[in-house]
């Protein structure tokens, strides 16, 4: 794959302590200390009543991820293409599912099945948002957040349209937490689009390379850290704290196994404004 350049539009974010992009910004960027509290999960509102009730966690955080980077970026939601991406999908349908079939009748809920498909997610938000646009759903383990990015800045081009990618994880229950031990649910949403904008808020370039040429980057403090390593989707952090930064930056990703993927930022126009307004006010002379 040769480099992709893609124009990042907005993006939406919930995570441990993280409740969303706007209110999240002053912590990634330094400006405020950040503590891991469980993440509240929002109910998805744009959903009609019937499909609110049968969506599980794992659908709400994303569709919360979602609708947050549509609705800063004023974007139509229902116009975007996307890709959903997940290291597990929903724990909660499989842990059901995995119980009905231990049981005596071995009776499966039709809902149950429903929503452990791993295109849930996907299914969830198109039928919320009234949409008819293409969509991708994939899975690539602990690898997943860097082969959604990568699948998501193809279809942008190759395409010519933007793009919302939306990656998300939620933990399951015992005892399937104990092999999968994900600790708390995080979704992160970002809307690529092959053409700059005026308001953008990065530029990014992507390239695929060996894993040795672009490790996973790191976050600088302990506790964003220890989450980026725990949730696959939170992988996505260091991307995210270098925009609340309004920084340049040259990240790597963890994309499948035995590739890695190399990320160049560049603060755009639209990064100035935010940082502006999520920055600490001046102590007064």
């Amino acid at each position: 794959m040769s480099a992709l350049t893609l124009y990042l539009q907005a993006v939406g974010l919930l995570g441990p302590g993280l409740p969303g992009w706007e209110a999240s910004r002053p912590l990634l960027a330094g400006q405020a200390p950040y503590a891991p509290v469980p993440t509240a999960v929002p109910a998805p509102t744009r959903l009609p009543p019937a499909e609110r009730r049968r969506a599980g966690g794992a659908i709400k955080v994303a569709i919360a991820a979602a609708d947050e980077a549509c609705r800063l970026g004023g974007l139509e939601a229902g116009t975007l293409a996307t890709v959903f991406t997940s290291s597990s999908g929903d724990g909660t349908n499989c842990h059901a599912l995995c119980e009905a079939l231990a049981g005596a009748d071995r009776g499966v809920s039709p809902t149950r099945f429903t929503n452990s498909v791993h295109n849930a997610a996907a299914g969830y938000w198109h039928i919320a948002v009234g949409s008819q646009a293409p969509s991708t759903s994939l899975c690539a383990y602990d690898g997943s957040w860097g082969a959604g990015l990568i699948e998501a800045a193809t279809q942008a081009r190759a395409g010519d349209r933007a793009v919302l990618l939306v990656a998300s994880d939620a933990p399951y229950p015992e005892p399937l937490h104990r092999t999968r031990p994900l600790p708390d649910s995080f979704g992160v949403a970002l809307v690529l689009s092959p053409r700059p904008g005026t308001a953008d808020l990065a530029r990014l370039t992507l390239d695929l390379c060996a894993p040795d040429a672009a490790p996973p980057t790191a976050c600088e403090g302990a506790a964003l850290e220890g989450l980026r390593r725990a949730i696959p989707a939170a992988q996505a952090l260091p991307l995210l704290v270098a925009l609340a930064r309004g920084e340049a930056a040259e990240l790597g990703f963890e994309a499948r196994r035995a590739v890695g993927l190399r990320l160049r930022l560049e603060p755009g126009t639209g990064a100035a404004s935010a940082v502006s307004a999520g920055a600490a006010p001046e102590p007064a002379a």
